[in-house]
């Protein structure tokens, strides 16, 4: 009796375990559809065209290409200036100004680690994030930003390293 007690309970857990993974898969395609139209009227009413990282919603307008030959890696290390916009209000929550940071590459957001190699040495990208590329469901508080924020940020490539 024992051991059908236990049968019934781990297939129980197992089966509501799958239940929330699923309302997280729902969840997740629900904000990307949110996401997808804020970025695509925000571009429309700015009559601007921007392409797309691969098969990801990460959109990106090549301002200056840069130049050199520059190969990207998990452990490239990148030195940028770059500032940071909430799309739907315009408001910026970072920004280096003069002092410019190097950050391993397969250390930062995902919008980052996608857009960035879009460009080399010198060049200028402006990256359109969709909230799952930047923070996700996670509000920043510490620079004011809401869970599902959807970003710009400009970014100037100063240096790569490898």
């Amino acid at each position: 009796m024992n051991r059908i007690l236990l049968i019934l309970l781990l297939f129980s857990t197992g089966i509501s375990g799958c239940t929330k993974s699923n309302v997280v898969v729902a969840q997740v395609k629900a904000q990307a559809v949110i996401d997808n139209k804020i970025i695509d009227d925000y571009l429309s009413a700015k009559g601007l065209t921007a392409l797309r990282v691969d098969t990801t919603d990460v959109r990106y307008i090549i301002d200056t290409p840069g130049t050199g030959n520059v190969l990207f890696t998990n452990s490239t290390q990148v030195t940028v200036g770059y500032t940071g916009r909430l799309l739907t209000t315009g408001a910026v929550f970072a920004q280096t100004n003069n002092f410019h940071p190097t950050y391993v590459l397969g250390q930062v957001i995902r919008g980052w680690q996608l857009g960035i190699p879009k460009i080399k040495t010198g060049g200028t990208v402006t990256l359109f994030l969709p909230s799952r590329y930047a923070y996700g469901p996670y509000a920043q508080k510490d620079v004011n930003l809401p869970a599902n924020a959807v970003l710009i940020f400009d970014i100037k490539l100063y240096n790569v390293a490898n």
